[in-house]
């Protein structure tokens, strides 16, 4: 029984692993629960949201299984060491850990020496052990890199197991050459760009993988005047495992020189694909976007992208999309028949998309939308998140008809509302008067608590606070918080 306790104990920490608050405190329970959760802090001890150059017993521990030889070199150099630990340590720390991240480390080292030398030394030491005393490596981050690891004793046997690698475009090409012969089973692999200009390491490295499922690439940097893309080698070479992807992820910033024939060559050939990414869409027209068939697509997020853009890749998704997060404001007044588009953008998602749980949705107050919005509501029963922006840009409305349209936007909420939604966001001027909001909170009970954004400041008025404050204390809002409209739009941003 005892065992079987230990088995669910370490199913329940293992979804756990990214709440360190809760894990931390597991430890101090008992025996079992302690030597349960301690190999699972231990996998990753670098990805916890603590501050690092304050955690000493993380240092000593480490610095505890160096030789005594290293320990005496070390510390000729004037590299702190103490205090020591004076019992041997309760487990084999170093013997859980599956991964390494250079930034994090280098704060840890700091606390033994500020000294740019002696920080050196003592992380070729810390990688020579670690190559060592792990068992097999499975995450790797190497941005700030500063020594060539593969040349350690027993660094390419860890090395083989590597499926997710973090790097930067300032590395040397060099440095991902000597990785080419031996990580071949990458899984996920995230770059920063920080340069502008290609780097030919990583694009081999992207060549050799065989398993290549997930790939994210961040633009760090802007250079309006670079007349190249640094981008056209790696992305070709990725172009080559898209049908294996099924996460692609791109937030690009230079656009000066950019050939967009690299992406109208990638996208079309992301067969298998389930989370898109992207922010920016300008580069591809609508013959393209008609052959972009995702019959496994669940999360969509492209920042601008048009409705009516956004509507021909529903269509031709599969029925398994789960979040459609958009930037669609623009889209109220820039974008030409907004009015039909919009009408249709609402069919495709009840349509196409049943299981939908996170939806940005721009339209007009209007009443063919109306009727539109609570088909959507009534039919998408999974629906946990909406993000709702309307306006009355293309029409000649009163304040008393806008106010009214509002109102019933609200009452359509209370109406067919499915019972799985927990969160509103209100876009921009959408704003009701006192009495009609005390009316939708108090008919909303008896459902469960609703958390509410905004980007309209009326609602930081004490007389919207008061009433707020009392539907809060009656369990009928969890949070309700006005916030600049990016975040609001934002659909990654969490209340």
């Amino acid at each position: 029984m005892s065992k079987l306790n230990k088995d669910i104990l370490f199913l329940i920490f293992e979804e756990l692993q990214d709440d360190s608050k809760s894990l931390f405190s597991s430890l101090m329970v008992n025996r079992i629960w302690c030597e349960t959760v301690i190999p699972i802090l231990w996998r990753d001890p670098w990805c916890y949201g603590i501050n690092y150059i304050n955690k000493n017993y993380l240092f000593m521990i480490i610095a505890s299984y160096l030789s005594d030889d290293i320990k005496e070199f070390l510390t000729r150099q004037g590299i702190q060491l103490q205090p020591v630990l004076f019992q041997p340590l309760l487990f084999d720390y170093l013997s859980f850990c599956r991964s390494i991240n250079v930034n994090t480390l280098n704060i840890v080292i700091s606390i033994g020496s500020s000294l740019a030398y002696n920080q050196f030394l003592l992380q070729q030491e810390f990688y020579c052990l670690f190559m060592k005393k792990f068992p097999e490596l499975k995450y790797f981050d190497m941005r700030s890199i500063k020594h060539q690891i593969l040349y350690f004793p027993e660094a390419k046997t860890r090395l083989e197991s590597l499926c997710e690698l973090k790097c930067d475009t300032s590395i040397d090409s060099s440095y991902f050459y000597g990785l080419v012969s031996i990580c071949q089973n990458i899984q996920r692999l995230i770059i920063v760009n920080v340069i502008s200009k290609t780097n030919s390491g990583i694009a081999k490295l992207i060549e050799v993988q065989k398993n290549l499922k997930y790939f994210e690439w961040t633009d760090n940097f802007y250079d309006d005047f670079f007349n190249y893309s640094p981008y056209k080698e790696i992305f070709l070479e990725l172009e080559k495992k898209a049908g294996f992807l099924n996460h692609l992820e791109l937030f690009f910033l230079c656009f000066e020189g950019f050939d967009f024939t690299i992406m109208q060559g990638l996208l079309p050939k992301l067969h298998k694909i389930k989370t898109l990414k992207i922010n920016e869409f300008d580069f591809i027209d609508e013959s393209l976007l008609k052959t972009l068939v995702y019959n496994d697509l669940e999360i969509l997020n492209i920042d601008y992208i048009t409705i009516n853009e956004a509507s021909i890749i529903i269509e031709n998704s599969g029925g398994h999309l789960k979040k459609i997060s958009l930037k669609p404001y623009d889209s109220v007044y820039y974008e030409d028949n907004f009015s039909e588009n919009s009408l249709n953008f609402i069919r495709r998602i009840y349509e196409k998309c049943p299981l939908i749980e996170y939806l940005s949705l721009a339209f007009l107050p209007s009443k063919n939308h109306f009727i539109e919005f609570e088909k959507l509501l009534q039919v998408c029963q999974n629906l946990k998140s909406l993000l709702l922006i309307t306006s009355n840009f293309y029409m000649q409305r009163t304040d008393e008809k806008i106010l009214e349209n509002r109102e019933e936007i609200l009452k359509i909420l209370i109406k067919s509302a499915p019972t799985n939604l927990r969160e509103i966001r209100f876009f921009d001027e959408f704003n009701v008067s006192l009495e009609v909001l005390g009316e939708f909170f108090e008919k909303w009970k008896g459902r469960p608590a609703l958390s509410i954004l905004t980007s309209n400041s009326i609602y930081e008025g004490e007389d919207y606070k008061n009433l707020i404050n009392k539907y809060k204390d009656n369990g009928v809002i969890r949070s309700f918080r006005y916030e600049s409209y990016v975040n609001v739009e934002d659909m990654n941003y969490r209340i």
